[in-house]
C-alpha cells in the first residue's frame, strides 16, 4: 500500500479527500469538546467554592452564553467580508481552549468569571467560520452526511472530557477540593495543544478551504431570502421551546424520581442518542431534504410530556426524545444553512443563525423557567406548540423549495 497522501492537490477522487477533512475536523471537534465540555462540567461548583453565589454563577453562565451567540453575527459578517476562514478558526480556536487550563491559576471567583466569558468570545470567534469551512466539504459529501460526522465526533468529546474530569479529580481526592478542580482544569492543556496541532495540520493541508465548493452548488442566491427568513423563524420555535437540561435534571431532583446517581445516566443517555441520531438523520436529510429537519423537529416535540413526567421510565424516554432534537438541532440544522445559502455569504449566514438561535434558547429557557414555577404543564404546552408549529412551517419550507427547484 503507499503512502496515503492528504494533500488536496493530489489524485485522490475529490468526495476522499473531502473525507479525510472533514474526518480531521471531526478529531479537531472531538478534542475541543473534551477540553471545554470537561470544563464545564466542574465551572459551576469550582466558581462557588471560590465565593460565588448560586445567582452569580447564574448569571455569569447566560451572559457568557449570550455573548457567544451574539457576537457570533459580526463575526460571521467579518469572516465573508475577508474569507480568512482559518485566521478567525484558529484564533478563536486558541482563546476557546487556553482560558481554560488558566482557570488553574485563578484564586478569586471574578478573576474565573472573566475567563468564563473569554471562553464563550473564543467559541463565538471560530464557529461561524469552522461551520463554512466544514460546509465546503459537504458540497462533496452531501451537507448532511458531513455535520452528522462532526457532531458524532463532537458528542464522543463531550462525553470523554467531563469522565476525565472525574477521574482526575477522584485522583487528588487527598487535596483540597478547590485544589482538585485546580489540577483537573491544569490538565486540560493537553487535549487543548492537541486541538491547536490538529488543526494546524488541517491549515497546512488545506490553506483554501472554499477551493472544496462544487461549482455546482445547490445554493441559489448570494441574497437571504425568504426561505432562509422562514427557516430562521423555524428554528427560533424550535430553540424557544426546547428546554436545557439543567431545568430538566432540577424537576427530577427536586421531585426524587431519579436518584443522583442517575440523573448523570439520564443526561448520558441523551448524548449517545445525540450522536447516532446526528448520523441517521444526517443520511437522512442528505437523501431527501429539509423535510427531515420537519420530521426530526415532529418527532422531539413530544420530549417536554415524557422529561417533565413523574416516572423513572418517562424520564428516561424523554431523555432519548431530547438526544434527539440535540442531535438534529447540531447536524442537519447546520446542514440546511449551507443548503440555503451561497457560499459567498455563508460566514454571515451561520453567524445570524447561530445568533438568533442563541437569543431564542436564551429567552425560552427563562420563559420556561417561570412557567415550571407556576405549572409544569404549562410549560409542557408551550414547549409542544413551538415544536409543532415549527415542524409545520419546515414542512411547508420544504414544499415551497421543491417547488421553486422544479419551475
Amino acid at each position: 500500500m503507499g503512502e496515503v497522501n492528504l494533500n488536496m492537490d493530489n489524485e485522490l477522487p475529490q468526495k476522499r479527500k473531502a473525507l479525510y477533512f472533514v474526518i480531521l475536523m471531526g478529531l479537531v471537534s472531538l478534542f475541543s469538546d473534551i477540553t471545554y465540555e470537561g470544563a464545564r462540567s466542574l465551572v459551576g461548583p469550582y466558581l462557588g467554592l471560590l465565593g460565588a453565589s448560586a445567582v452569580v454563577v447564574s448569571s455569569i453562565a447566560g451572559f457568557g452564553e449570550l455573548l457567544g451567540y451574539t457576537l457570533r453575527f459580526l463575526t460571521g459578517r467579518l469572516v465573508d467580508k475577508t474569507r480568512k476562514y482559518w485566521f478567525f478558526a484558529i484564533l478563536g480556536y486558541s482563546m476557546n481552549l487556553f482560558v481554560i487550563p488558566a482557570l488553574a491559576l485563578t484564586k478569586h471567583w471574578y478573576a474565573a468569571a472573566v475567563l468564563i466569558i473569554l471562553e464563550r468570545v473564543g467559541k463565538a470567534l471560530r464557529k461561524p467560520a469552522k461551520d463554512t469551512i466544514t460546509s465546503f466539504a459537504g458540497s462533496q459529501l452531501g451537507y448532511g452526511t458531513t455535520f452528522a460526522i462532526e457532531e458524532f465526533m463532537d458528542q464522543i468529546g463531550a462525553t470523554i472530557g467531563p469522565l476525565i474530569m472525574s477521574v482526575t479529580i477522584a485522583q487528588n481526592i487527598k487535596l483540597q477540593t478547590v485544589d482538585a478542580y485546580r489540577k483537573a482544569f491544569g490538565f486540560l492543556l493537553f487535549p487543548a495543544l492537541i486541538t491547536i496541532g490538529i488543526i494546524t495540520v488541517a491549515r497546512i493541508l488545506v490553506p483554501e478551504p472554499d477551493k472544496m465548493e462544487k461549482n455546482q452548488s445547490k445554493a441559489r442566491n448570494v441574497k437571504f431570502d425568504k426561505a432562509f427568513y422562514l427557516y430562521l423563524i423555524s428554528i427560533s420555535l424550535i430553540a424557544f421551546g426546547f428546554a436545557d437540561f439543567a431545568l430538566i435534571g432540577y424537576h427530577v431532583q427536586s421531585n426524587k424520581i431519579l436518584s443522583p446517581v442517575l440523573i448523570p445516566v439520564a443526561y448520558m443517555i441523551a448524548m449517545i442518542v445525540d450522536a447516532f441520531a446526528s448520523l441517521i438523520f444526517g443520511r437522512l436529510f442528505d437523501k431527501f431534504g429539509i423535510v427531515i429537519m420537519a420530521f426530526a423537529s415532529f418527532i422531539t416535540s413530544f420530549y417536554a410530556f415524557f422529561s417533565f413526567g413523574m416516572s423513572k421510565e418517562a424520564v428516561f424516554l424523554g431523555s432519548v426524545l431530547w438526544g434527539i432534537g440535540m442531535g438534529a438541532n447540531e447536524s442537519i440544522m447546520k446542514a440546511t444553512v449551507a443548503k440555503l445559502v451561497s457560499s459567498e455569504i455563508r460566514g454571515t449566514a451561520y453567524g445570524f443563525f447561530n445568533a438568533i438561535f442563541g437569543v431564542a434558547w436564551f429567552i425560552g429557557s427563562a420563559v420556561l423557567g417561570i412557567l415550571y414555577a407556576i405549572n409544569r404543564f404549562y410549560l409542557i404546552y408551550l414547549a409542544l406548540f413551538t415544536q409543532l408549529l415549527a415542524a409545520v412551517l419546515l414542512l411547508y419550507l420544504s414544499i415551497m423549495i421543491k417547488k421553486q427547484t422544479t419551475v
